[in-house]
């Protein structure tokens, strides 16, 4: 298998991260003026005129008519000569021919963000295509040309697709990366527990950097499995995993909060979590769910925490965590009520008794 690192994530979600990123305003420290000449750079060197005007739409950028007009025109030249090599696979070549000139028309569209004529176009070829990995490899293509829209619901729409294709004759290494596609839309629909089994089924054979480098699919995989997994299985697969432990160095927030946590370290685990939580609240895929994220993550220390009593006074708890009285004491009240917390606060005594 090549590094995983050395492949080049597709140029359509780097933009994505950044448009993300321009969009954001909980985000501390952006150059949003650098990251729209970066944003413009790739649409006007891709040709993405579809996504511009998309895009333009969305953010009230004012549309540059002359920029729009030229990418058009390149576009339409290359789809011209796109269509003659069509032509003359169909006339005076095979049906091999035939079908990789439809195919690279196809990447054509998808690559200058034309949605429908892209699906069209991957649907065509796709009928000339007998080989179920690169069936899956277009359906895959198409799926990122969604994120890149953030259509969220053609996104599990082509995954279904990408299933059965796989199901039906797929080989390891494309079942393998539709995990980490699954994973994606499981960690974006707030599915954590799915995205821990699938993307740590993945990371040992991991090819999917197309999607992200291999680092972040290790940092999805141990952040999804902090608040998925129990404390035997989170040993057994994300601390102990050689492969996790040979990367994870490279995001040290959320190594040393995954320590802290295994080892009991409460203080320098909260610590470590306002790294972390820096991480997700800048990720594109994440976002969304950062304030879910920061509770579930802390009712699990909570639990941990209480795990080892009986009963336990609410100030050495606070002081175990290092945070404020009021503080813990609302929040253990709240996961308490909500049935995430079994035990039961003697607000007298100040004590915290569990119901083991």
């Amino acid at each position: 298998m090549a590094d995983p690192e050395s492949e080049k994530q597709d140029f359509r979600l780097e933009l994505a991260q950044q448009v993300f990123l321009y969009r954001s305003t909980d985000i501390a420290g952006l150059d949003k003026a650098q990251l729209q000449e970066q944003i413009l750079q790739t649409i006007f060197s891709k040709g993405l005129a579809p996504y511009y005007e998309h895009i333009c739409g969305e953010l009230g950028w004012e549309l540059q008519q002359s920029k729009l007009q030229e990418m058009q025109a390149s576009n339409a030249k290359q789809l011209e000569d796109l269509a003659a090599k069509i032509k003359d696979a169909e006339e005076n070549l095979g049906e091999t021919e035939v079908r990789d000139a439809l195919h690279a028309r196809a990447t054509f569209l998808g690559d200058t963000g034309d949605c429908e004529a892209a699906a069209a176009a991957y649907k065509e070829t796709e009928d000339k295509t007998a080989s179920g990995a690169s069936k899956a490899d277009m359906v895959f293509a198409q799926i990122r040309l969604a994120i890149l829209y953030q259509d969220w619901h053609c996104v599990k729409r082509l995954l279904l697709r990408a299933k059965t294709i796989c199901e039906a004759g797929g080989d390891w290494e494309h079942k393998n990366k539709l995990k980490v596609y699954e994973g994606v839309a499981a960690m974006y629909s707030r599915d954590f527990k799915r995205a821990a089994e699938l993307l740590l089924d993945s990371i040992a054979t991991f090819t999917t950097s197309e999607l992200f480098s291999y680092t972040s699919c290790v940092s999805y995989a141990v952040a999804s499995s902090l608040i998925s997994l129990d404390r035997v299985s989170l040993k057994a697969r994300v601390v102990d995993s050689p492969e996790i432990r040979s990367v994870i160095g490279r995001v040290p927030a959320l190594e040393a909060c995954l320590n802290a946590l295994y080892d009991c370290a409460y203080r320098e685990f909260f610590r470590a979590l306002l790294g972390v939580i820096d991480v997700i609240r800048g990720d594109m895929y994440t976002h969304p769910h950062v304030r879910y994220y920061m509770r579930e993550v802390r009712l699990v220390a909570y639990n941990q925490f209480l795990e080892s009593y009986k009963s336990v006074t609410l100030d050495s708890m606070a002081t175990a965590f290092d945070v404020g009285l009021p503080f813990l004491d609302t929040e253990v009240a709240d996961f308490i009520c909500a049935g995430r917390i079994s035990a039961k606060i003697d607000k007298v005594a100040g004590i915290l008794e569990t119901k083991r």
